[in-house]
Parts: structure tokens; C-alpha cells; sequence
């Protein structure tokens, strides 16, 4: 009786084994199914997920590096570069002990205190805290050491791998180069390096002057190489590689004539030094074409304390007296000026104000003549009330005042503002107060005087040329009005000779012997939200000077902004700039050529090799106690710049000389001529020397230099 039930059990057993084995079956076919199709479907389209693994496998095996585009240089007028591309260095140490070569030579530092003591030489770091970087415990790989570690130079760099100091590498970066230190730095601007947050690559970007003006020009485009590589690194046979070339950056080349921008910084410096005012800006201009000769200012953005703006066309100012200039053309020209009409001077009421002379008690009844000789204000208060507000303003605009003059490679240019309302206002701008220009604005216009009524606009640009020497822009002369007739001109000019010769004349200190001068000096009261304050200190003096005064070659503006030391007056403070600087231009027969080609003085006594070099402006620099000139720095035949130095090696025993106020390159180029080793810290020009003017000198000795940009 119990058979059957078990009988049956053992079926429905059985029965439930076979449909779950059919079904499994069924299962298996139908993922393989769905595998098979979707593995059909990744080999025929190629794509998982969106992703193309054709793409994706080529950017695996594909090795791409790109070519860095080389950034424009900046030249000065006679093609000397002042601003090129060159590689800043940060220094780092492996500590890693499985850093090793393929024949297991140790890429780590593997003796620690004497690496310290070695790169002490050169990092402005004791030894101590460079072994203390060395010790750390926290970076087990590498370390860095600090900003004293970074930014060094190309020779630093090299001379530090010339020690073979197991462990001890480099990272370059893209860094600017600058010669000449301050030298026309407002101008030149300043280029900086910037990283790609997406590629990560490093490259420079002009921020400043040319450099931020003309960046896209300067920048360039990255080139490309590419091609295929096995995993182990190896390019495949077949593989055809893609290379796109980069374009460098174009060049610019300026008008800047080398030799009187460095006599300009010099001149600027020490009146910098000595009148502590807030500002000093001088420029020199090409009376005929507008050229820009030579322009300076300080502070720079390289002083030690910068200023981040072009002062000649960023900065509005009242000038002051020198807008008497343009008032008298304008009288002149209009048919409303009488030289021997006279007038009382020292104060004049007028329009609910009055008018006050810089000597409030005046001179008398003085003639119109004298008004601008003895810079009378009331004198041309009368000026502009006998021509009339209109005809004034007039003559305001067709010397481009109130409007930008746009200079190429100046931007965000300052247009200037006057009121112009009521008649003590309008009075007030006919001497340089009540109206603010920009500098460029007041060289436009006086290019009117000193051209015969052609008016120049000033320019700093003289072409733009491509990688391949192609002159893509050039900048010629442009004459942008005519302002005054010739006949005004040059009885303007007369009236500013009156300035510098006259008895009563203010401009005294700016004669000049053997050159006739035409001036006209300026004291503007500044200005402030309170009006104007008084005191010596709180004036913008300024001078603006033509030479030769019958037939102008040069302008000269210079301004003097609130000098703190007046124990010499502010005219003998900007004549110290004026007169070796007109000079210069005037009677050096090589002036239009500041570039010379060196000589060979081998073989010869350095006194009779140093007068013949004297004879050509190049400054010789003897070392050594030997009786001939064994080597030259500066190889026969090249062309270099007046006041180079070049050092003639004697040999023998050295001395090493007073090198304060040299350019990094001359320092590294006489470490090079007494074989000593060399540290550099800073940038700029030599302000501290280890080794001490006229102390022996030997072979591999350490000369430390700390390098200070000239304020």
C-alpha cells in the first residue's frame, strides 16, 4: 500500500529535474545569444558606451609632444634685442633610494652633507637648512627647496650641474629676459608665465607694455608632432608620423635709440635719487617725425616699489605753464596777439575769482612779451579773454587735445577733461589749469611748434616683422593736422628762445653753450579733493625744450612731480637731465648710429688698446697685470653697442674690479675671464659684490652678486 505514493514522488521528482534542466539550457543559449549579438553589434560599430574604442586605442598607442612656438623678441631701433625669451629653473632633490640608471648608478642623493655644503654656493640657503630640507621625512621622494630655489638663472643652473651632484635636477619654465634691466621698462612692459588649467602646459603672456599691447602677436602657435607606439614605447613600423610646425611669435622693433635711453636712465635716476618726488617722466622726441628717441619714468614696474602704469599716457595731469606754449600759438595765429601791449600784473579779479601770478605781487604794467618770458599767469588770462573762449577752444582741439592720441603699443590712454565754463575757467586752462592732458597729448602738439606747423603724431612702433622676416606692419611718420600756420611757428619759437636767453627770462638754467635752446617752463598747482593745496612740494614742474631752436631736431618734456628735496630748484633739477641728454644727441657725429663693430686690441698694451677703444665709446674693462691683451671678451668684427664694456685679460695675477651697477651679462661674462665661480641672486644691476674691488682674485674662488633694480 505504501509503494505507490513513494512510486509516484520518485516521478514528480524526476519530472521537476528535467524542466529545470530545460530551462537552464533555455537560459544558457539565450545570454550566449545576447552575448554573441553584443559582441557582434562592438565589432562591427566599434563603440562601448559612446566611447569609440578605435579612438580610444589610437590615443593609448599615439604619442603626441607639442612644439612650443618661440615668443617674439623686442628690439631697439638698430635691431639690439631688450626683450627675448630664456628659461627660468626650480632645483629639486631625489631621496628616493630606488632611483637608479639602468646600470644601477644612484639617481639619488647620496651624500647629503656634501651636497648641502656645494649648492650653498649657489642657493641663498646655509648649509644647514639646505641639509634640513634634505632630511625630510615627509616629502620621501623629492624635495624642493623653497623660493631660494627657484627662478635660477641659465648660468646658475649649469654651473650647478657642472658640481655632478648625484640626485640633483631641474624643472625649466618659460620665463622673459630684459638686458637692460629698467631700461625704457614702461614701455617694453613686462611678460609672465601662465598656465593652461585644461593642458597644464606653461607658456608666457604679455600683461604690460608691448608685451601686453602686441601679446597675440608676440605669443605665436604651438606646433605638433605625433605618432603610433607599442606599449613598450616603441614607434610602430607603419605608423606615419603627423607633425605640425609652430609659428613663432613676430618681433617688434621700436624707435628706441639705445644709446640716449641709457643716458636718460641714468639722468632720471640720480635726479630720482636726489629730489625724492613722487614722479619723474622725460621724453625725447623726434621734432620732424614724431619718432620716440628715448622715454623714461620712475617709478617703473621694475622698481622696488612698482608702478603698474604707463605714466605718459595713463596718467591725466594739469600741466601747468607749458600749456602756454599752445595758448600763445593760438593768440599768434588768430591775429590777437600784441607783444608790446602791457598789462598789471600779480592779480587779476575775474569771474567771481581771481587770477594770481607765481609772484602774487606782480612786476608792474610788464608787456604781453614778457607775460610769457616771466610766466605770468594774469598776462595770459588776458591772452585768452583778448581772443575769445571760442577761438580758444578751438585751438584746443586742432592740438588734439581732450581726445586719445593713440600711440601704437599704448593702450588705455587717459582723453583729458575741461569744465570749460565761465570765463574764470576758460582763463585758467590758457596756463595749464582747469584742463588735464597725458603726455603724448602735449608732444602731438608741440610737434606743431617745433615742425612748422605740421603736427607729428608721436610714435614708439617701427615695424612688425613675421618668423619668416616678412615686414607685416610698418609705422611711417603721420602728419595729423596743421594746427598754426609755419609763420607761427617759428615766431613761438622765438618767444621760447626769449624763455632760456632773456634777461627776465625763467629758463636760465637750461642754456646750453654752443647749442641755442628755445624753452618754456611749468608749475602747475595739483589738485586734489579739497582743491588746490600750497607748498613747494605740491607742484608738477615740468620743461618743455626744442633744439636747435632755429630748425628743431629734438623735443625734449620733462615733469617733476612733488619733490620732496628742493635744496636745488626744480629748473636745475630737470636741466641735469635737459643738457647732457640735447647735447649728446646734438654733437655726437655717430649719433644716428649707436652701433659700432669691435676691433682686434690682441697683442697690444692695454693702455694703448683701451685709448683706441675709448676712441670708439666702448668701455674697456682691464684685468690682469700682464703687458698684453692675451683675450678680448667681444670677438674682432662684431657690432656691439656704444658704452659697452668689453674686458681685455692680460693675465697674470687679478684683481677683481668695482663691477657695482653691471648688467648680469657683463658679471657672468668676467666670471668667465678669472675663472671663478659665480652666485646670482636678484635681477636688475649689481648692487653688492662678495669679493671686493681691488682684492686678489684666484682661480675657482666663489663671487657672490645680488642684483638690484635701479630706482
Amino acid at each position: 500500500m505504501n509503494k505507490e505514493p513513494q512510486r509516484t514522488r520518485n516521478k514528480k521528482n524526476n519530472s521537476n529535474q528535467g524542466n529545470f534542466g530545460k530551462w537552464l539550457f533555455l537560459i544558457t543559449i539565450g545570454l550566449f545569444s545576447l552575448f554573441f549579438v553584443r559582441f557582434a553589434y562592438i565589432a562591427i560599430n566599434k563603440d562601448v558606451q559612446h566611447v569609440n574604442l578605435k579612438s580610444q586605442a589610437e590615443q593609448i598607442y599615439t604619442q603626441r609632444q607639442v612644439i612650443q612656438a618661440k615668443r617674439g623678441n623686442i628690439y631697439d631701433s638698430k635691431g639690439t634685442a631688450i626683450a627675448t625669451d630664456t628659461s627660468k629653473y626650480t632645483i629639486y632633490a631625489v631621496l628616493d633610494h630606488n632611483q637608479r640608471s639602468s646600470k644601477g648608478k644612484p639617481l639619488y642623493v647620496t651624500n647629503k652633507a656634501k651636497t648641502a655644503r656645494v649648492l650653498a654656493k649657489y642657493l641663498n640657503l646655509t648649509s644647514k637648512q639646505i641639509e634640513e630640507h634634505l632630511d625630510a621625512k615627509n616629502q620621501p621622494y623629492q624635495v624642493e627647496f623653497g623660493s631660494a630655489g627657484n627662478n635660477l638663472s641659465v648660468a646658475t643652473m649649469e654651473k650647478i650641474k657642472q658640481e655632478h651632484l648625484p640626485g640633483i635636477n631641474f624643472v625649466a619654465t618659460p620665463a622673459r629676459q630684459y638686458p637692460e634691466g629698467e631700461f625704457a621698462s614702461q614701455i617694453i612692459g613686462m611678460a609672465g608665465p601662465k598656465v593652461n588649467s585644461q593642458t597644464g602646459q606653461t607658456t608666457l603672456s604679455g600683461q604690460l607694455g608691448l608685451e601686453g599691447y602686441f601679446n597675440k602677436e608676440l605669443t605665436g602657435k604651438n606646433g605638433m608632432r605625433q605618432d603610433k607606439r607599442d606599449v613598450y614605447g616603441y614607434r610602430l613600423a607603419n605608423s606615419k608620423g603627423v607633425t605640425r610646425q609652430a609659428v613663432n611669435g613676430k618681433d617688434i622693433y621700436t624707435t628706441i635709440d639705445a644709446q640716449a635711453q641709457h643716458l636718460l636712465e641714468s639722468k632720471v635716476n640720480n635726479v630720482y635719487k636726489t629730489a625724492n618726488p613722487n614722479a619723474v617722466t622725460a621724453i625725447v622726441m623726434d621734432a620732424r617725425t614724431g619718432r620716440i628717441v628715448a622715454a623714461t619714468q620712475r617709478p617703473t614696474l621694475r622698481s622696488k616699489n612698482p608702478v603698474w602704469r604707463n605714466m605718459f599716457v595713463q596718467d591725466a595731469y594739469e600741466p601747468g605753464s607749458t600749456m602756454k606754449i599752445l595758448a600763445l600759438s593760438a593768440a599768434i595765429d588768430s591775429g590777437h596777439f600784441d607783444p608790446n601791449a602791457t598789462f598789471n600784473s600779480g592779480t587779476w579779479a575775474m569771474g567771481g575769482g581771481k587770477i594770481v601770478d607765481w609772484s602774487s605781487s606782480g612786476w608792474g604794467m610788464i608787456s604781453f612779451k614778457d607775460a610769457f618770458d616771466m610766466s605770468s599767469n594774469v598776462g595770459f588770462a588776458h591772452i585768452e579773454q583778448n581772443m575769445g573762449a571760442k577761438t580758444w577752444m578751438k585751438y584746443i582741439r586742432r592740438f588734439g587735445l581732450l581726445k586719445q592720441v593713440n600711440v601704437l603699443g599704448m593702450g588705455n590712454e587717459v582723453s583729458g577733461f575741461t569744465q570749460f565754463k565761465g570765463i574764470l575757467e576758460q582763463a585758467n586752462t590758457a596756463f595749464g589749469q582747469g584742463i588735464t592732458v597725458n603726455q603724448m597729448q602735449m608732444l602731438q602738439a608741440f610737434s606743431a611748434v617745433s615742425n612748422n606747423g605740421k603736427m607729428m603724431r608721436p610714435y614708439i612702433v617701427k615695424k612688425i616683422v613675421n618668423a619668416d622676416g616678412k615686414v607685416v606692419k610698418s609705422v611711417k611718420p603721420q602728419v595729423v593736422g596743421h594746427p598754426i600756420k609755419a609763420s607761427t611757428a617759428k615766431q613761438v619759437r622765438g618767444y621760447m628762445e626769449g624763455v632760456v636767453y632773456d634777461q627776465k627770462g625763467l629758463g636760465h638754467d637750461f642754456q646750453l653753450k654752443g647749442h641755442r635752446i628755445a624753452g618754456k617752463t611749468g608749475t602747475a598747482q595739483i589738485g586734489g579733493a579739497n582743491g588746490y593745496s600750497n607748498g613747494d612740494t605740491n607742484y608738477l614742474y615740468s620743461f618743455a625744450g626744442m633744439a636747435p631752436a632755429k630748425h628743431p631736431r629734438y623735443v625734449i618734456y620733462i615733469t617733476l612731480r612733488q619733490p620732496k628735496n628742493l635744496s636745488q630748484p626744480a629748473t636745475k633739477q630737470m636741466a641735469s637731465i635737459f643738457k647732457p641728454v640735447i647735447k649728446s644727441l646734438l654733437e655726437d657725429k655717430e649719433a644716428s648710429s649707436s652701433v659700432i663693430k669691435m676691433i682686434n686690441v690682441v697683442g697690444q698694451a692695454p693702455d694703448a688698446a683701451s685709448d683706441r677703444l675709448n676712441k670708439l665709446h666702448v668701455q674697456p674693462v682691464v684685468i690682469g697685470n700682464g703687458k698684453k691683451v692675451h683675450h678680448q671678451s667681444i670677438v674682432p668684427g662684431k657690432q656691439v653697442l656704444k658704452n659697452q664694456r668689453v674686458i681685455l685679460n692680460t693675465g697674470g695675477k687679478y684683481q677683481m674690479p668695482d663691477i657695482s651697477g653691471w648688467s648680469a651679462a657683463d658679471v657672468q661674462q668676467l666670471a668667465k675671464e678669472l675663472n671663478v665661480k659665480l652666485v646670482e641672486h636678484g635681477s636688475g644691476y649689481v648692487s653688492k659684490q662678495s669679493i671686493k674691488a681691488n682684492s686678489k682674485v684666484s682661480d675657482h674662488q666663489t663671487l657672490t652678486v645680488e642684483y638690484q633694480n635701479k630706482q
